[in-house]
């Protein structure tokens, strides 16, 4: 008998992590080893909705949501704790493969909580260095409140080359800032053709982020971009993440560039 794809299954919230006051980290129990970094769960609640929200984190018995508290979904799952459950529907959609960038330097850009989708991503390396030929993360936040993951990032720092810029500072802040893209120009990379890249955030923070590596002369095969787009059903039927004859949720929402630079909604 063929599995409902639109049954979701109960999960219970094992830890909540408080980032920001608008930003939480769910971790919720999940069995199976199928999940990738870049994909998506439906999250719902009856009477509520559901919301796609991509995954952040992947482990043993579990991955975590990494939500911001925007609409009346989100708000409702800020009032779950440990110990509550929550219904899912998923993994969805193409995600980051990490051997598309085994044995090849490997650079990440992401802006705000897009470097949630991509966390993963950075785990991975972070423990298997030797699999790398090296690893740079540019993460931009709007403010020094505003940063993600600080835990991770300390962790991050003492292994490879962690930039996190941010907009606008605040007394007593003393680390980098500015847009991600002014970092680009002078980044040292060993190989501009045989790098790996990834940008994930917002349509013009990709956009102009894309363009300077392509001013470096890497090749465009080389970029990897994420199109999040009004994902809903998850399976390719309802229509609201399509363009043109490509469903985002099904085809994406990871992308090679030389694809997925023609998706224009």
């Amino acid at each position: 008998m063929a599995r409902n794809e639109y049954i979701p299954f109960l999960s219970e919230i094992k830890e909540v992590i408080k980032h920001t006051e608008i930003e939480y980290t769910f971790q919720m129990s999940y069995e199976k080893e199928d999940a990738k970094p870049g994909q998506f769960f439906q999250v719902s609640i009856p009477k509520f909705g559901e919301a796609p929200i991509s995954v952040s984190g992947i482990g043993r018995g579990y991955v975590e949501f990494t939500i911001r508290k925007v609409g009346r979904v989100t708000n409702e799952i800020f009032t779950r704790y440990k110990g509550d459950q929550l219904f899912l529907r998923g993994p969805y959609g193409n995600g980051f493969d990490v051997a598309n960038y085994k044995g090849k330097e490997l650079v990440i850009v992401a802006g705000g909580t897009a470097l949630s989708p991509v966390r993963g991503v950075v785990d991975y390396f972070a423990s298997h260095l030797d699999e790398t030929l090296g690893l740079t993360l540019i993460a931009g936040f709007k403010s020094p409140r505003d940063v993600l993951f600080k835990e991770d990032i300390k962790s991050w720092e003492g292994k490879f080359n962690t930039i996190i810029t941010v907009d606008q500072t605040e007394e007593g802040y003393k680390g980098y800032t500015g847009l991600v893209t002014s970092f680009i120009p002078d980044l040292k990379i060993n190989d501009l053709n045989d790098v790996q890249i990834i940008i994930v955030g917002p349509p013009m923070m990709m956009k102009f982020t894309v363009q300077e590596f392509l001013k470096r002369q890497v090749p465009e095969e080389n970029i990897w971009i994420s199109q999040e787009r009004r994902m809903s059903c998850g399976v390719g039927k309802c229509g609201h993440c399509k363009i043109d004859d490509v469903y985002i949720c099904l085809d994406g929402p990871v992308f090679n560039y030389t694809r997925g630079k023609d998706l224009i909604d």
